[in-house]
């Protein structure tokens, strides 16, 4: 069943995927960006969903850099926390970006990470972290589904989930 019979039939597309064919249904044309996405979420609630940023970072990251990331990535919304590797909850850009947010910082250990099932995993990141994927996985242990893919920059990458109300 695609996302436009769920939209006739009533039900809410599970994914950002179903979410902009929906949208390509409705309007004529998808919108694939975050704030698209996001627009979508919303029209379905009246209110831009509460969101959490699964991040990632190399050590050393510098904390413009991250920051930059994350609000470049955030559609609209209220967000509510950053999430993140346990191995990097003392790391100077991801303390930096929580305070620049004025939200908490989320960790999880990578065997915990690990055990999500995300849409891009990474041999790299599975070798040096232990787990194949930080950004996704840690958006989604703390919400309940992902609304915009891993996104990244040279040091660092995001992921936005909607966080649980």
């Amino acid at each position: 069943m695609t996302a436009r019979d769920e939209a006739r039939a009533g039900a809410a597309p599970t994914d950002a995927a179903e979410l902009a064919a929906g949208a390509a249904g409705r309007r004529g044309a998808a919108r694939t960006d975050a704030a698209g996405l996001a627009a979508g979420v919303a029209g379905r609630r009246g209110a831009p969903p509460p969101l959490v940023a699964g991040v990632g970072c190399s050590l050393g990251c510098p904390a413009d850099e991250l920051v930059a990331l994350i609000a470049a990535t955030l559609p609209p919304g209220d967000l509510r926390a950053l999430a993140t590797v346990d191995r990097r909850a003392d790391e100077p850009c991801m303390l930096a970006a929580a305070e620049h947010f004025g939200v908490p910082l989320r960790t999880f250990p990578a065997d915990a990470l690990a055990a999500v099932d995300v849409p891009t995993p990474s041999a790299v990141v599975a070798r040096h972290v232990g787990t194949p994927s930080v950004a996704e996985a840690a958006a989604l242990l703390s919400g309940t589904r992902l609304l915009v893919p891993k996104t990244r920059s040279e040091h660092a990458t995001c992921a936005v989930a909607e966080c649980p109300e």
